[in-house]
């Protein structure tokens, strides 16, 4: 089993526009997919650090003295640069969501489709897992993670009926878990639903929308005049605030504009949204929902 089949893979790594003898960072290393074809390309000057804060992850690391992988969240990707020397870099990849081989292993909790504890951290290390939040979390912050995270319209009620059930037993697998909302779960979209109820218990888990927004702040700073970022997004949260920041630089608001009444923002669009061939989901069905957004450092 692969540990993880990069998407875009060409695509995302066309889009850097790589140069011999540039620093480039892949933010989700996963297993090292990106990352080798970052290497390909690069010159015996070149230099390439990936970011992974899954510990299942430093197993793929790449032997080769151009690379360096860092063990810690993408949110942090500044101030770890900084630490091994490096400023600013010519191009930064980032592939969001869950590779393939966490939700392909069961006792990680990713998956529906599995039996298993309530975990779901990226970070095995990190104290919240998804068990914390279905038991300790109150009916509002849940109806909230389920209402902003899954946009579940029945959030209201699922936060309720989980705060009733486990005042009998503390809810500890998934199987418990759908058993408790079973009456939100009709047949024909059970697997939809069910989804869009993991995706919002495994992005407050994991702090993913905060963590995305603090990594996007930090990219004007960290990559170098006509740099390029190419950043693969897998639902509409992080696509919507990935496109934002590309077209104002900001996640809410307008930018200021100069003094010809122009916006001044530090990045611009490099091409349009860019999609999975059929082909490419026909091998990789996980790609269907992916979008490439490029841009570039003005």
């Amino acid at each position: 089993m692969e540990y993880h089949n990069p998407v875009l893979l060409k695509e995302t790594v066309e889009g850097l526009n790589i140069v011999e003898d540039g620093i480039y960072v892949d933010v989700t290393f996963g297993g090292g997919g990106h990352s080798k074809e970052i290497l390909k390309r690069l010159g015996a000057n070149g230099k390439l650090f990936a970011f992974d804060q899954d510990p299942d992850a430093l197993e793929n690391t790449i032997e080769d003295e151009r690379f360096t992988l860092i063990h810690e969240n993408f949110r942090h990707m500044k101030r770890f640069l900084r630490f091994y020397g490096v400023k600013q870099v010519d191009g930064v990849l980032a592939d969001f969501g869950v590779s393939s081989h966490q939700f392909d292993v069961a006792e990680r909790g990713f998956s529906t489709r599995f039996e298993a504890d309530l975990d779901m951290r990226m970070n095995q290390k990190d104290a919240i897992s998804a068990f914390h939040v279905v038991n300790d979390y109150e009916e509002e912050e849940l109806k909230q993670v389920l209402l902003q995270y899954g946009e579940l319209r029945q959030a209201p009620a699922m936060a309720k009926e989980i705060v009733e059930q486990r005042k009998e037993a503390p809810i500890v697998t998934s199987d418990q878990l759908k058993k408790v909302l079973k009456r939100f779960l009709q047949h024909k979209k059970e697997n939809k639903v069910l989804a869009q109820i993991y995706q919002a218990i495994r992005i407050e888990v994991n702090q993913e929308i905060e963590a995305l927004k603090e990594f996007l702040l930090q990219t004007p700073d960290v990559l170098k005049s006509n740099g390029r970022l190419s950043f693969i997004s897998y639902h509409s949260l992080e696509d919507r605030l990935v496109k934002r920041f590309i077209r104002n630089g900001l996640f809410e608001g307008e930018p200021e504009r100069d003094m010809f009444g122009n916006f001044e923002v530090p990045l611009k669009k490099v091409g349009g949204l860019i999609v999975p061939t059929r082909e490419e989901i026909k091998i990789n069905n996980r790609a269907r929902s992916a979008k490439l957004r490029i841009a570039q450092k003005v």
